[in-house]
């Protein structure tokens, strides 16, 4: 090591007091040993920037993108969440808790009563009532709009509203016979 370079370590290691039990020359080494170690890292970490980019490189290449890399951790990480011990006892416990509720006699009394109501009288005069009802309306609104579809189409014919669609074509700007002819600015004689 060059005298500069140790003296500039003494310094750094005089800068601030001594850990008690600690001499300068322990100090002096621990901090080469912190310098050398510190080199290390940032070699390191230019060694993972460019192997970083060497890999985005080949799956560039390989035509693998970030969306299908992501697809793959989150399948990936899915089959270990499920091959996971805490994940196997945690459906196993849960499959226990299914079979013992609808092992029970109130799961197997409301059950009963549900499928009972389904199979009374009332409950089909009911459901037949509704279904007569949502026809009803269906027709009721497919004949309102066939009356009014039919009442635009009389009115379409009528001489009011040709007179209308006249005056508008020639204010847009294109008269019954397709020429552009437009009313001087300022001129709604049309109207």
């Amino acid at each position: 090591m060059d005298p500069t370079n140790r003296d500039s370590m003494m310094d750094e290691a005089r800068g601030g007091a001594l850990p008690p039990g600690l001499t300068e020359e322990e100090a002096l080494e621990l901090q080469l040993e912190l310098t050398k170690v510190d080199d290390e890292i940032q070699t390191l970490k230019q060694v993972l920037t460019a192997k970083e980019r060497h890999a985005g490189e080949l799956r560039r290449r390989l035509g693998i993108s970030p969306l299908s890399e992501i697809k793959n951790n989150i399948t990936k990480g899915w089959h270990e969440v499920q091959s996971s011990n805490a994940y196997m006892r945690t459906s196993q416990t849960l499959g226990d808790l299914n079979h013992r509720v609808t092992s029970s006699n109130l799961y197997l009394t409301a059950s009963a009563t549900l499928e009972d109501i389904s199979r009374s009288d009332a409950y089909k005069k009911t459901q037949e009532t509704f279904s007569q009802a949502g026809q009803l309306t269906s027709s009721a609104l497919s004949t309102m709009g066939s009356a009014i579809r039919n009442r635009f189409g009389e009115m379409r014919n009528s001489a009011t509203f040709r007179s209308f669609e006249d005056k508008m074509s020639k204010v847009v700007g294109s008269g019954a016979n397709g020429d552009d002819e437009r009313p001087p600015p300022g001129n709604n004689s049309a109207f």
